[in-house]
């Protein structure tokens, strides 16, 4: 161990007398120790290093800390005493010699004298006998000092060879290096703590003369070292280079020659350079070229093809082995497990075993990785002698899984050849993988289990890991089936699936949900992440120990689509990790018709799990048996370190992109070679009766038994005539069954709360609840501000957030919020997270401080991602009906990053999957001179997407019309004008009568069991917050307004002095947000009060026919406008005034007060952003301004 210190007075060597021999090659000196031993002393013990069993310890029990950087400073001190043996040289070995003797004194050896006569110092060094460390057999012999002349007096000719490795084992004869050692931390004056040695007797020359013979009858100590070292780096080469030249693709396209002409391989490479035609990959690997630093990969070694590298790399100066040198034995150093319980190996069995390690059917990457630890552990899972075998059950087990996963798909294949349904040829071996990887878990304590695929090979894995019943699955094919459920279903392969059954293997219950996923194939990777976090959250499952994931991708998918990176990146965030997710990707080495060389620049599709040093497993799918070892390795990963890992499935395609396309077209060569592989099944089947593992009439039994199972299940599947979407459930609520299938109540109850409950809420909203914190000072004064509202009975709009909140928790009900800044807000207005002044990364959240008993809140800053976030946000929104879920934008126009969620998962999802979710957006939205990306939150898109008909008049003398709207509606939309509605709008998303409880003691296995059927998902919410309306002085509520019997409004009516006689009213003008406070201004300047009334629309989707029809019937003689302050194509308008006209019957015209049409949502000119509004409300008043349009 060498440890390399800065200590002062480095210039301290300068100063140091020669002993002036003319016959001493030692330049002894007249040194001062003092300040050297005083640093020695102090430095080394708060720097010394540690062993390597604590650095482990150490890192992975704590954060490394920060790197401390010590200046050298020169010190002028008195004269100090001189000790005979120190010199600016000497001084280095003497440090590291003290290093050692303070980890254990007796690592240091005795000192003897080796002057020559005549030299009036006395020169101690380490005496002679210089044996390596637990030597080689092949070089376990003693060595002596180059050069020994005048008895070995130059000790600085060794120095290169490390002091402490090569000297520190020398014999001793009476004083030592301890004594000296003990001496000086004792404090003994400087001078006093060396005693001099006794010189060499004749006896103990003679033993130095022997050792110097040694030397010279001995190879040069140079080139011992240099070859260890050069095994040592071969070694490493393998570790990290060694999955190149992995024999990976199961097509062994590297090797086939396409155009039946000779192969031309150089030489020095052999057929070891994978020259994939017509992909251009080295077995699943971009980079062509083979790794420099690596002599061979193959399973015997050809002396041939090594004497070529071996010239190569000497010539290139890699490592200066020679042919002579295969079969010396060299130690192995402790960073690799090749050895088994071997110290020393001949190189070409060095070479051998690491070829068997890292360069056959298995490729692994983990050497980026930063922990040692976790490098070990993987080093120990690959390298050790024998560690994949497999018992002749587990060989069965494997066996009878691929069956059913190759049998499954021949059967579609038989019965419906001319349908599309995305098979898994070419890659059966994903079953038996996934299973794998199941059952380990299972053994291990998880007893959750939650999936998301894409649609290649998602029938097999419902079937065969899911355990969906066949049926189910085939009567998806019949295309006379009728759906029995609302809403427009989905492709077969599109579906998802929830069920709890006993796993076989561990003999343990697993509950499984395949996640329901679009043909955007990555886009459930952050839903999966989401409903994993929430699940684990709910049960206390703090360390992902009962719940996990598994993400399968596809190659290019995985490669090229930017999500897959969002997602990794919370893989490690304290409010999103879900403490590991096991990554499978389908490698087909192809995407639709694109190849690698096109679809990616790196070489291989699984580089970017590197940015969150998870290890990559890359396997050849048709080895059965690695495939399994490399899962359960996965397996065994994520349980130990609770950190992501990804097994890279290389396989092939055996039909189309479905199978009614024709891959010939653009891969002709590599599908000629596809048409002759051999399916693994039966590859696999002749292996095991090879071995005697089974024999032909049992593998053919076991052929003919699932065969069986299918038959049996299609003419089952013919008496299914209507298909419902509730038996493909991936997420199902409790809360949201009854028997009937229908809500018991229509009736929304009141979101008022008392009083006593505002109060206390606001109290603790402008507090700090805890002692001895200090917050910032403007903080102290928006807190003073909240006190003063809450003595005033009225809330502004954080306030108002914080009593929904709150409240919510005293009944028991989860808050969680997320988005980019929404701890303290993006206008600096919720201040839900304090943050100590004093005490770096303390905080308080006062919200978790309300209730004794009360729910948790969470409140979490997330990365700068919206289409990761979002997703996430929505699958935690989809575990529990008792949570409301809320991710904001920083600005509402950043919703469209993650526009794929919102249009494929949070519109349709009910329709398509019978989806619960009741997740949240807080959009912010406002024009207000910012410039066109930080005004609008794009209303026009989300209202485009609402599911009712702008041309039918609902029945408004339907009971409870506007529960039954909502019953109906996809989803809610609505833009608040007052804090009030905004606090009642949240306690309504959870107070809606559609989320009554089951049974007592009913379970949600049960109830899907016996039929029970969702009433309806819990309605996903959309509101368009304010911005400059969070401080604005008018916008505020009484507390009057939030007491017990009052509601959400879903439109809010003119209440000022045109209300009282409607009949003078001469224009109605409807709008909804912050607009309105413009206009009522401007009516107040103009004086125009009595002539126009204002409508606020508080709720756009359910559109509120009934309420407005009653506005419109109070003001006869009144024109009806529209007033938004968006552009004309953008914002409400078009979506508001077909619904008007229908409320109205189309009596009257509905005009338009507003910005002009335009391409971007707002002017980035603060002058032009004025005209325009002064224009639209001018606009608005002129009560002639619409006749020439009459």
């Amino acid at each position: 161990m060498a440890a390399v210190l800065v200590f002062a007075a480095p210039g301290h060597g300068a100063d140091l007398g020669a002993c002036g021999s003319p016959t001493c090659r030692y330049e002894c000196t007249c040194g001062r120790l003092q300040d050297k031993m005083f640093h020695l002393r102090t430095c080394a013990a708060k720097l010394r290093p540690l062993t390597a069993s604590q650095t482990v310890k150490t890192f992975s029990q704590n954060k490394p800390a920060a790197i401390r950087t010590f200046q050298q400073i020169r010190c002028y001190s008195a004269p100090v005493a001189a000790e005979p043996f120190l010199s600016g040289t000497s001084s280095n070995y003497v440090e590291e010699m003290y290093c050692a003797w303070l980890e254990n004194p007796k690592s240091v050896h005795k000192m003897v004298s080796l002057c020559s006569p005549g030299c009036p110092g006395t020169h101690s060094v380490d005496q002679a006998g210089l044996e390596l460390r637990n030597p080689p057999a092949s070089a376990s012999q003693v060595l002596g000092l180059q050069g020994a002349r005048n008895a070995v007096c130059t000790l600085e000719r060794i120095l290169p060879l490390s002091p402490i490795f090569v000297v520190s084992r020398l014999m001793g004869l009476d004083q030592s290096w301890d004594i000296f050692f003990r001496n000086t931390n004792a404090g003994a004056p400087p001078g006093t703590a060396y005693q001099s040695p006794l010189s060499l007797s004749r006896s103990s020359l003679a033993t130095v003369a022997h050792a110097q013979s040694l030397v010279e009858a001995q190879p040069n100590v140079d080139k011992l070292v240099e070859d260890h070292l050069a095994v040592q780096s071969l070694i490493r080469a393998y570790q990290v280079r060694g999955h190149h030249i992995a024999k990976l693709d199961p097509l062994g396209i590297s090797c086939v020659n396409f155009d039946d002409a000779p192969v031309t391989v150089s030489s020095n490479v052999g057929h070891h350079v994978a020259q994939l035609d017509p992909l251009g990959i080295l077995d699943a690997d971009l980079d062509s070229s083979v790794p420099a630093d690596i002599i061979s990969s193959t399973d015997k070694l050809d002396l041939a093809v090594f004497k070529e590298r071996l010239r190569m790399l000497t010539v290139g100066g890699f490592y200066g082995l020679h042919e002579s040198d295969l079969d010396k034995v060299f130690h192995l150093p402790t960073t690799t497990f090749i050895g088994g319980q071997e110290p020393a190996l001949p190189l070409r069995e060095i070479i051998r075993r690491l070829e068997m390690a890292y360069c056959q059917h298995i490729g692994v990457e983990f050497m980026f990785i930063n922990d040692l630890e976790q490098c070990q552990w993987i080093r120990q899972k690959f390298e050790t002698p024998g560690i994949m075998q497999f018992t002749n059950e587990e060989k069965r087990t494997l066996l009878a899984r691929l069956v059913r996963s190759t049998r499954f798909e021949e059967f579609l294949q038989r019965k419906w050849s001319s349908e599309k349904r995305f098979g898994l040829e070419g890659c059966e071996v994903l079953i038996p993988a996934l299973k794998t990887i199941i059952d380990m878990s299972s053994a291990n304590g998880v007893d959750y289990v939650i999936m998301g695929m894409p649609h290649r090979g998602r029938l097999n894995v419902l079937a065969n890991v899911i355990r969906k019943e066949l049926e189910q699955i085939f009567c998806q094919f019949d295309s006379k089936l009728e759906a029995a459920d609302e809403g427009s279903g989905d492709m077969k392969y599109h579906l998802g699936m929830y069920h709890r059954r006993i796993n076989r293997v561990t003999d343990r219950n697993i509950t499984l949900s395949l996640v329901a996923n679009p043909s955007h194939l990555e886009a459930a990777d952050p839903v999966v992440m989401g409903k994993t976090k929430a699940e684990q959250f709910y049960c206390g499952d703090t360390e992902g120990k009962k719940v996990m994931s598994i993400l399968l991708h596809g190659d290019a998918a995985f490669a090229g689509q930017g999500i897959v990176y969002e997602t990794f990146h919370l893989s490690d965030l304290p409010s999103y990790t879900t403490h590991g997710t096991v990554h499978v990707v389908v490698n087909n080495q192809i995407g639709f018709t694109t190849d690698p060389r096109m679809a990616r620049s790196s070489p291989y599709p699984t580089d970017v799990a590197r940015v969150v040093n998870a290890p990559i497993f890359h396997v050849n799918s048709d080895d059965p048996e690695a495939v399994m070892y490399v899962c359960k390795v996965a397996a065994e990963w994520r349980n130990t370190f609770h950190k992501d890992v990804v097994v890279d499935l290389v396989c092939y395609r055996r039909n189309g992109h479905n199978e009614m396309d024709e891959p010939m077209f653009t891969q002709p060569l590599m599908y000629k070679q596809i048409r002759k592989q051999k399916p693994v099944l039966q590859k696999y089947a002749e292996l095991l009766v090879s071995q005697g593992v089974v024999n032909q009439p049992e593998y053919e039994e076991e052929i003919s038994k699932y065969d069986k199972i299918c038959e049996e299940a299609f003419t089952r599947s013919k008496d299914e005539k209507i298909l419902h979407i509730k038996h493909w459930l991936d997420s199902p609520w409790p809360g949201f069954f009854t028997l009937d299938g229908q809500p018991r109540s229509m009736t929304c109850p009141s979101t008022g709360l008392e009083e006593d409950v505002l109060s206390h809420i606001g109290k603790v909203a402008s507090s700090v609840p805890v002692e001895n914190f200090t917050i910032h000072g403007g903080l102290s004064r928006i807190l003073k501000t909240r006190r003063e509202l809450v003595t005033n009975r009225t809330v502004d709009w954080a306030l108002a957030e914080y009593m929904a909140f709150g409240s919510l928790l005293k009944e028991g009900i989860h808050v969680r919020l997320s988005g980019q800044d929404v701890e303290r807000g993006t206008f600096s207005h919720r201040h839900h997270v304090l943050h100590d002044q004093n005490v770096d990364k303390r905080t308080c959240i006062p919200m978790n401080h309300l209730w004794p008993n009360q729910a948790p809140y969470t409140v979490c800053n997330s990365s700068l991602s919206e289409y990761g976030v979002l997703g996430f946000e929505l699958g935690f929104a989809m575990a529990s009906p008792n949570a409301l879920v809320l991710w904001e934008a920083q600005f509402g126009d950043f919703n469209n990053m993650a526009q794929c969620i919102i249009d494929q998962f949070i519109c349709p999802g009910q329709a398509k999957w019978v989806r619960q979710n009741g997740i949240v957006l807080l959009l912010p939205h406002g024009m207000e001179g910012m410039g066109p990306e930080h005004s609008s939150a794009r209303p026009e898109r989300f209202l485009q997407m609402c599911n009712d008909d702008p041309d039918v008049l609902p029945d408004l003398q339907e009971e409870n019309f506007d529960i039954n709207q909502l019953y109906d509606c996809n989803w809610i939309v609505v833009n608040c004008s007052t804090p009030g509605n905004f606090f009642h709008v949240l306690r309504r998303q959870i107070l809606l009568p559609f989320r009554k409880p089951l049974p007592a003691g009913l379970q949600v296995r049960t109830a899907l069991a016996i039929g029970l059927v969702p009433a309806i998902e819990q309605l996903k919410l959309i509101v368009f917050t304010p911005k400059s309306l969070l401080r604005h002085p008018e916008a505020r509520t009484s507390f009057d307004e939030m007491l017990p019997g009052t509601h959400f409004q879903r439109v809010i009516p003119e209440a000022g002095p045109a209300a009282q006689d409607p009949h003078k009213v001469k224009r109605l003008l409807f709008c909804t947000g912050k607009v309105y406070y413009d206009l009522t201004r401007e009516r107040k300047a103009r004086n125009m009060e009595e002539e126009v009334a204002i409508t606020r629309i508080e709720q756009l989707s359910p559109f509120p026919f009934d309420l407005l029809l009653k506005e419109a019937q109070k003001y006869p003689s009144a024109e009806l406008a529209w007033c938004q302050e968006e552009h004309k194509n953008q914002g409400y308008y078009d979506y508001v005034k077909p619904r008007l006209r229908t409320t109205i019957d189309r009596a009257k015209p509905v005009w338009y007060a507003g910005r002009d049409p335009a391409a971007a949502p707002a002017t980035g000119n603060k002058k032009t952003h004025l005209t325009e509004l002064q224009r639209f409300l001018d606009t608005a008043f002129d009560l002639d301004a619409f006749k020439k349009f009459s």
